[in-house]
């Protein structure tokens, strides 16, 4: 799966993914990680999510990173905002208000541009990646975050033989691995998430459980990786 997968899907605007309200996890959680007041959030793999709209009324600067043109044009039309627009390291990045998206490859994303971040939110990000690319994505998560800056994370646990995804089961014990010493861990809450993913009924899904955790990072520094774990055999359709 690569970026052509998902810039399709944003042509063909097949975005399930994105919803019309605030996610609940983030309403409910958010005040739990102890972001401060006026922190500069990143949001990896942003779209046009209202998220970062609820984020920004609650008095952050938004930092998003998108790949697809299109959702980053989509996000300012529909709050009639007409940003500004640079070329920095190889990414279109807009501007208007407290929003600064950057439109490109987050695996290429410069560190330099998130050293004013204070907070990390990933609803949709983690379990898009395919077994595959998850351990890179988390590695590059940490070059990009400063220690000690918290991450609220929600994720998604259900039976893979049930479903392809994405988006893809990401459950507890792949999330301690793959954090590895990089962030810590805490489980924060737990709850059905089938009832509000009727897309995801139809795909076969008989059970999901949608979990948010908080995640601090440490001081340890990424080594390189590429997905060291062994792939499950049920993941491997990923």
């Amino acid at each position: 799966m690569d970026a052509s997968f998902w810039l399709a899907r944003w042509r063909a605007n097949d975005i399930g993914f994105n919803l019309p309200k605030p996610h609940p996890a983030l309403v409910e959680a958010w005040g739990e990680i102890g972001a401060a007041p006026g922190t500069q959030v990143l949001v990896p793999l942003a779209g046009k999510s209202v998220d970062m709209v609820w984020l920004a009324e609650q008095g952050h600067d938004v930092l998003g990173i998108e790949l697809s043109g299109t959702a980053v044009a989509d996000f300012f039309q529909e709050r009639s905002r007409r940003p500004s627009t640079t070329e920095e390291h190889g990414y279109r990045v807009s501007r208007a208000g407290p929003y600064e998206l950057w439109c490109g490859d987050i695996f290429e994303f410069p560190t330099e541009a998130t050293r004013r971040i204070g907070a990390v939110y990933d609803r949709a990000a983690l379990v898009a990646m395919p077994y595959v690319m998850q351990a890179d994505y988390v590695r590059k998560l940490a070059e990009l975050t400063p220690a000690g800056v918290p991450m609220l994370l929600v994720s998604l646990t259900y039976d893979p033989s049930e479903m392809a995804g994405p988006p893809f089961s990401v459950g507890p014990d792949r999330i301690a691995s793959l954090a590895n010493g990089l962030f810590t861990v805490a489980k924060l809450g737990a709850r059905d998430g089938l009832a509000a993913s009727p897309r995801l009924r139809e795909k076969g899904l008989t059970h999901l459980t949608e979990t948010t955790y908080l995640l601090k990072r440490t001081s340890r520094m990424p080594e390189r990786v590429t997905n060291r774990l062994p792939e499950p055999p049920s993941h491997r359709h990923g």
